[in-house]
């Protein structure tokens, strides 16, 4: 895995303060869309366990995988009893229970592209769900963009990761979607957003790019530097726009 992938651990309590969980709009999207129970999942990445704790808390068996163990010790902190962990990365994961459920939430782009797809699919049921959801989490005013833009560009062009396969931001159906459509393992590929609003004082919103890996990456000196650039240029509060866009796609039956 990349550093990038592998910066997280260190930030784990900010990780979790700061990063928004995900809406029950989401749980009932993905519900919807099995058409049927989902009794087990498996989590590709789960980080804190934001996600963990929404199919979790409604019945779901979960396993949790996550290669970092300061991550899992502070998800272990804020999930239920039905929520089993294996500290590992997706790549070294071994065949075993399949599941009805596969997800990623903001994850999925530090996996391996290569044997991605029959990876997941060797993990779900015939006919089971894969799901991938996340969005960037951008600035709503765009004067406020462009300055905080301005302040960070000396040291740090972009905070954001561009698409794995090089989908163009416009198009129709985004990564991984585009990805999945071209799987000989998925199919009924589907593309969703559910839109989000958050106001968030301009320390939260700082301490929010803390747990960014754009910003994790940079020397720890470099970091501090660009994070007082941009509290210069913040008003009192921030208006967010934090819309999850939502990929949902149903594994072939077959072997």
């Amino acid at each position: 895995m990349s550093g990038r992938a592998l910066s997280f651990g260190g930030v784990a309590e900010a990780y979790e303060r700061y990063r928004p969980g995900y809406p029950v709009e989401l749980f009932e999207m993905v519900m919807a869309y099995a058409g049927r129970p989902v009794r087990t999942a498996l989590e590709i990445g789960a980080g804190t366990g934001k996600a963990t704790r929404l199919f979790a808390r409604r019945g779901i068996a979960v396993t949790a995988t996550e290669p970092d163990g300061s991550m899992l010790a502070e998800l272990h902190k804020h999930v239920p009893a039905n929520v089993a962990t294996v500290q590992t990365a997706f790549e070294d994961l071994r065949p075993g229970e399949r599941h009805g459920l596969v997800y990623a939430a903001a994850s999925l782009h530090w996996t391996n592209p290569e044997g991605r797809w029959p990876r997941i699919a060797a993990l779900l049921e015939p006919g089971g769900v894969f799901a991938s959801f996340g969005g960037p989490f951008r600035l709503t005013d765009p004067a406020v963009r462009e300055a905080v833009h301005a302040a960070r560009a000396p040291f740090l062009e972009s905070d954001e990761i561009p698409s794995p396969d090089g989908t163009p931001p416009g198009h129709e159906m985004q990564w991984p979607g585009s990805e999945l459509q071209r799987s000989e393992w998925f199919t009924d590929v589907q593309q969703a957003v559910i839109e989000r609003q958050v106001t968030m004082t301009a320390r939260d919103y700082v301490g929010q790019l803390s747990t960014i890996s754009a910003y994790l990456v940079l020397p720890v000196s470099v970091r501090e530097q660009v994070f007082s650039r941009i509290r210069q240029v913040l008003p009192e509060t921030v208006e967010m726009t934090s819309d999850i866009t939502v990929h949902l796609a149903r594994r072939r039956p077959g072997d």
